[in-house]
């Protein structure tokens, strides 16, 4: 079964949350993280945001009709005017806690935003997103200052599109390039795949959530940069 991605993940995925901030927009605690709640659309229905400790955001809408979750707001089949403005005012909701609350990172997963600072740290490089449609950074790309060849790519994709894999659930992985003859016995770790979207015998996918260490995933990185140099 395909997992579609909540309303409150696809808005929160690349931001983290501001604990001041939070308290000065007017979450509270109420013994399971932060709380917060805004009735919207002329009083018709109430907006409720939890933040976890761990930061992990979930919401509910409630129809003040009935005092009961607004069901039609996450399913996916009901697209009338009326569930769209709905979907479209709660979402308003969500992205004014994100601009008010949250910095901005370059990926989703903690471990893909380490090695792009190990990246810089080492190498001076900065991700750059030429996909970019200005909704979503789908791929960020390491490239050589001096050629602006890559050197690494880190995607946002269902983890069901790697080698074996059945889950749904979206991961950040990184494309390197390996030597071809080191390839199969790399294949071998936990999360190391054969490449996704690149040519199988020259480059691999890793999975950037943390079954490889930072320094693993940087001698990997440190492999793929020296053979893309000129």
């Amino acid at each position: 079964m395909i997992r579609r991605m909540k309303i409150e993940e696809r808005v929160f995925e690349r931001k983290r949350f501001v604990p001041g901030k939070l308290t000065a927009f007017g979450f509270a605690p109420d013994g399971e993280g932060l709380f917060y709640s805004r009735s919207f659309l002329d009083g018709e229905f109430v907006a409720e945001v939890r933040i976890s400790p761990d930061g992990a955001v979930s919401g509910r809408v409630i129809d003040r009709m009935n005092d009961e979750d607004y069901a039609p707001l996450y399913a996916e089949g009901m697209r009338g005017a009326y569930v769209s403005s709905v979907r479209a005012a709660y979402a308003a909701i969500l992205e004014e806690i994100a601009r008010t609350c949250c910095y901005e990172v370059y990926f989703a997963s903690d471990q893909a935003n380490r090695i792009a600072g190990l990246v810089k740290e080492r190498y001076g490089v900065l991700p750059d997103f030429p996909f970019d449609d200005g909704k979503d950074r789908t791929a960020g790309v390491f490239r050589h200052l001096d050629s602006g060849k890559w050197f690494g790519l880190i995607m946002r994709v269902k983890k069901s599109v790697l080698a074996g894999e059945t889950e749904s659930t979206r991961i950040d992985a990184m494309n390197l390039k390996a030597e071809p003859a080191r390839i199969p016995e790399l294949w071998k770790a936990d999360g190391v795949y054969p490449a996704y979207h690149m040519n199988r015998k020259y480059w691999i996918s890793v999975a950037l959530d943390d079954r490889l260490t930072d320094e693993r995933a940087m001698e990997l990185i440190d492999e793929s940069f020296l053979l893309t140099k000129k």
